[in-house]
């Protein structure tokens, strides 16, 4: 396949910077930062152990960034999209390097997330090796559990549930009702996220036989899931307000969400997706670090 042999010219440093897919590092972010902002609101905040578990969801998401790339690329689903640069699809980059790229950052991540982990409780590097294998797995693999639908739900978990509750209780030692909330907020506009991106894709991954949950469920039954994603963290900060009212403030990003999610409301499509991707991941970002803060000074 002419498309996934190495280019004559060789990939610049920008062009894997932008392979690592930095508009999607708000999904590694927020988590970390509302977990923190719960673990202080139980005034159990560990800095270090907070900036272990960021390097933990950092490294981790741009290996998925780079192994999607890699996996698609070597399929042909990246053959045709609307995207920003993909290092294997365009041919810039021999497939293994990109390959061993994403097991670089999955090493970096196992070798944080295991120091983290014999520091808090060692059955955690269990949960580290399923996070690990669920990031391979999405599109890699023969039978990849991201061309089955189940994408968004991978991401509400990993970067919603097991990130935020797994920051909390690697310093705290205990979950709780708080970090729920907090979890379920950020990993529902995370999986919001993922969807855009999906609704952007339907026809070429329907064509190439990539049964995403966003082709599943078709375009107007996608674009109805991300307005209900995007509006869970609103619904939690309400909830959250019951533990410590200055989270509310949060609330002030309800017009950024509103704003991000204006295209789909509208029925763009392809190109004009793009953009929702970034300023879902900034309403995120911002809805976690009001939240975070909110919680640590309540």
């Amino acid at each position: 396949m002419s498309h996934t042999e190495p280019h004559p010219a060789s990939a610049t440093l920008s062009d894997w910077f932008q392979g690592a897919r930095p508009h999607t590092w708000a999904n590694a972010f927020a988590p970390v930062i509302a977990g923190s902002g719960v673990a202080a609101f139980h005034d159990g905040f560990i800095w270090w152990k907070a900036l272990l578990a960021l390097v933990v969801a950092w490294a981790l998401i741009i290996g998925v960034n780079f192994a999607n790339d890699y996996s698609d690329g070597i399929r042909g689903t990246d053959e045709d999209r609307t995207g920003p640069l993909r290092l294997t699809g365009s041919g810039l980059v021999a497939p293994k390097k990109v390959k061993a790229a994403a097991f670089i950052a999955f090493g970096v991540a196992g070798i944080a997330g295991t120091a983290l982990s014999v520091l808090s409780a060692w059955w955690l590097i269990l949960i580290g090796i399923i996070c690990v294998l669920g990031a391979w797995f999405y599109t890699g693999g023969k039978n990849p559990y991201g061309y089955r639908g189940l994408g968004e739900i991978a991401v509400f978990i990993f970067f919603g549930l097991v990130a935020v509750m797994g920051t909390q209780f690697t310093q705290t030692g205990f979950i709780s009702w708080v970090g729920l909330a907090a979890a379920v907020g950020v990993g529902s506009m995370s999986a919001g996220v993922n969807l855009a991106n999906n609704i952007r894709d339907i026809p070429t991954d329907r064509e190439a036989g990539k049964i995403t949950l966003a082709v599943r469920l078709g375009d107007n039954g996608a674009r109805t899931l991300f307005l209900a994603l995007v509006s869970t963290p609103f619904i939690m900060s309400i909830v959250l307000a019951f533990a410590a009212w200055p989270v509310l403030v949060a609330l002030i990003v309800l017009p950024l969400a509103l704003m991000a999610a204006k295209p789909i409301r509208n029925k763009a499509t392809g190109k004009d997706l793009i953009p929702v991707i970034g300023a879902t991941g900034r309403a995120m970002a911002l809805w976690a670090v009001l939240t975070g803060l909110a919680l640590a000074f309540s």
